[in-house]
């Protein structure tokens, strides 16, 4: 893969400004994703011509102001890699780790199942420090709830009890979660906990652009998925096993992006403040991740994401007709 300056190009990209032109304005986009497909949003202006034909708008520039070491941004049609830096380079990626939580516990299907909070899951979000979804022990939530709670506030506690029911225990849902890494491909990645946060007698979970852009893709073609992750707020009100939790999201590109659909923020001393997203406008997806944009600032990992969407939009805005 030929590299810019410290960025990075992929091969093959140079048509995908005007494939994107031609799709948003002919109001039929297909994404592609692994081997599925899934019906996008769409416009209805014509057939857009690109004013300077088999030039990529993009080419020889790059996002302006983009902190992250690690960062990609790829179209969501094909997931054909528009900009990225240090594509390749495993780091610990923290709480982005719950997307395949998520996914692993999705595939195995029952998302109306009662699953009881275990006692331990609190103390491990207490001996670790990670972040919580406000469970108690001896709670009952269903699958989909707790997905919620994994996702939105970024519950390491709504992580314990996924993999305690669905591993069956932890080491059995590592090892669910490892599997479906190497089965899609995600050679550069490894999962040591099923919340992100590093485990003192096996190191931190990493990856690298390239797999989490991979990741959030196959993620968000599963309609409950993509439900959660771009909700900005759930309630789930009091019922007789289960405690009132109201659950917010922490990724600020929901509330601050025109089109962001998702998906999962991540923070730890060592991998930062991370975001994984996903944006669409004029009927074009956008994915990218972005990897230590700063030591804890969830603004700065937004900030550097809304960089990255602005400089991949923005020429495709221009480009349609107005009405």
């Amino acid at each position: 893969m030929p590299l810019v300056g410290t960025s990075e190009r992929q091969n093959g990209a140079m048509p995908t400004f005007a494939r994107l032109l031609q799709a948003a304005a002919a109001g039929a986009l297909v994404v592609a994703v692994s081997q599925g497909v899934v019906a996008g949003p769409a416009t209805s202006a014509p057939v857009v011509q690109v004013a300077r034909e088999g030039i990529l708008p993009w080419e020889g520039s790059e996002p302006e102001g983009v902190q992250a070491p690690g960062a990609a941004l790829a179209d969501g049609v094909t997931g054909s890699i528009l900009w990225s830096r240090e594509l390749n380079t495993p780091v610990p990626i923290a709480s982005i780790a719950k997307v395949m939580t998520a996914l692993v516990a999705i595939n195995a299907g029952d998302l109306d199942r009662a699953i009881t909070v275990p006692a331990a899951s609190i103390d491990y979000c207490v001996r670790l420090g990670g972040s919580t979804a406000g469970l108690a022990a001896g709670e009952v939530l269903s699958t989909r709830e707790l997905l919620y709670g994994l996702l939105l506030p970024s519950g390491c506690d709504a992580a314990y009890t996924l993999a305690e029911a669905y591993g069956p225990g932890q080491e059995g849902f590592l090892a669910r979660m490892n599997d479906t890494a190497a089965q899609m491909g995600l050679g550069a990645t490894y999962f040591a906990d099923p919340s992100g946060l590093p485990v003192p007698t096996d190191g931190a979970t990493y990856s690298t652009p390239a797999d989490l852009v991979a990741l959030g893709l196959r993620a968000m073609v599963l309609p409950v998925f993509r439900e959660v992750a771009g909700a900005q707020s759930h309630h789930l009100a009091a019922g007789p096993a289960n405690r009132d939790h109201v659950w917010q999201t922490t990724n600020q590109l929901l509330r601050s992006y025109p089109g962001a659909i998702g998906i999962k923020t991540g923070s730890t001393d060592a991998a930062g403040a991370c975001l994984l997203f996903e944006a669409v406008r004029a009927g074009i997806p956008m994915i990218g991740v972005v990897l230590h944009s700063a030591a804890w600032s969830g603004g700065a990992a937004r900030d550097d994401a809304e960089r990255m969407l602005d400089w991949a939009y923005d020429p495709i805005l221009t480009a349609l007709p107005i009405g």
